[in-house]
């Protein structure tokens, strides 16, 4: 075979660890995985078991479910787990110690800067006390919130946050009978969980109605999703167009946001329709950034031709021409105030408050 020939062909697995051999990946104390210490290969869960006398199931069980298992052979596979160093599996730490350090963090779109604010304000609290932030996407999905909450039982983790509240009862005895600090947050519902730091939603719908009144704009739009914080949002804004005799031309709905391409592709399908609508309240951060990028991409002139309002402050729109006005929260406060109030529960404290609102603002940039 010539070689450019073989330089055409698919590498095959020998190509491959002939490489790896000639430069062997380095491991993350310097030195190349190659080298390792002997003995550092992790102990494996068939390990645990023949030195347990028992079988892997009996192991995986006494991990994950400990109520199938006798309490002597339980005890048993345990004294092994923290010998041989098996116990970095968390499921393990907390069957031994009744504690866990793990905090779940389940938010609605890892995209939207709001959201990783929020979490990354509440790790600022937690971490430094021992604490580690586990994070999970719902995306706005109640098939996957609540295959999320039903892996709760088995992770026992120390506390839950969400970007969010949660709605389908199943849901909230589930997380109720866990038995530890449940904090919900982005709305202001009149009976939480456990714990809320939130806002009300329909005061954000209706400052954005008041704020286009303001400004001059009669025919208007909304663009968001028609379930959740989306439909309070809406509710809000209808009850204050109502009010300021606002007339609301158009109300998409755009039920999945996962980036800011819904928004673009919202706001050309409300622009197919209704030509002729002066303002839209877009009521998402992805959504009101994309939304922002078409109107751009299509030579409008902000606030002239169309206002843009969203709901939640976005570093990205901070820095296109002419920048996006908002309503918003100080999203990385309200992840501070959660976490501070976690940790209390989790010291077998009361926070003087269970129930905390947040201020909303009201930003104005070019264009709206």
């Amino acid at each position: 075979m010539s070689e450019s020939s073989a330089a055409k062909r698919p590498p095959t697995i020998d190509d491959v660890l002939r490489l790896r051999a000639a430069e062997p990946v380095a491991s993350a104390d310097g030195e190349a995985d190659g080298e390792a210490a002997e003995g550092a290969a992790p102990t494996r869960i068939v390990e645990i078991a023949r030195l347990a006398g028992v079988s892997p199931i009996t192991v995986s069980r006494a991990l994950r479910q400990p109520e199938k298992v006798a309490e002597a052979k339980r005890r048993k596979i345990l004294e092994i787990v923290e010998r041989t160093g098996y116990a970095t599996n968390p499921h393990a730490r907390a069957l031994r110690s009744g504690q866990s350090n793990i905090v779940a963090a389940f938010v609605s779109n890892l995209q939207s800067q709001q959201f990783c604010l929020a979490v990354q304000g509440c790790g600022e609290v937690l971490e430094p006390q021992g604490y580690q932030l586990m994070i999970g996407q719902t995306s706005y999905s109640y098939a996957k919130e609540t295959t999320m909450i039903q892996s709760l039982r088995e992770m026992r983790p120390a506390a839950v946050m969400f970007t969010g509240v949660i709605e389908i009862e199943e849901n909230r005895r589930a997380l109720r009978a866990l038995g530890i600090p449940i904090m919900e947050t982005w709305a202001y519902p009149r009976d939480p969980i456990n714990m809320l730091v939130g806002f009300s939603n329909i005061d954000g719908g209706r400052m954005a109605a008041e704020h286009f009144a303001g400004r001059g704009h009669r025919r208007v739009a909304f663009i968001g999703r028609r379930s959740g914080r989306g439909a309070l949002r809406l509710t809000g804004f209808r009850e204050g167009a109502r009010a300021a005799g606002l007339d609301i031309v158009a109300e998409l709905s755009v039920d999945r946001v996962t980036s800011m391409v819904d928004g673009r592709r919202a706001l050309a399908e409300l622009l197919s329709r209704n030509a002729a609508v002066e303002a839209v309240f877009c009521a998402n951060d992805l959504l009101a950034t994309g939304a922002l990028l078409e109107a751009r991409r299509l030579g409008m002139r902000l606030p002239d031709d169309i206002a843009i309002l969203g709901f939640g402050h976005n570093d990205v729109a901070e820095e296109l021409p002419p920048g996006l006005t908002t309503i918003g929260i100080d999203s990385r406060d309200l992840g501070r105030q959660a976490g501070s109030m976690i940790l209390q529960r989790m010291r077998g404290e009361m926070p003087p408050e269970p129930i905390r609102a947040v201020e909303l603002t009201l930003t104005r940039r070019g264009s709206g």
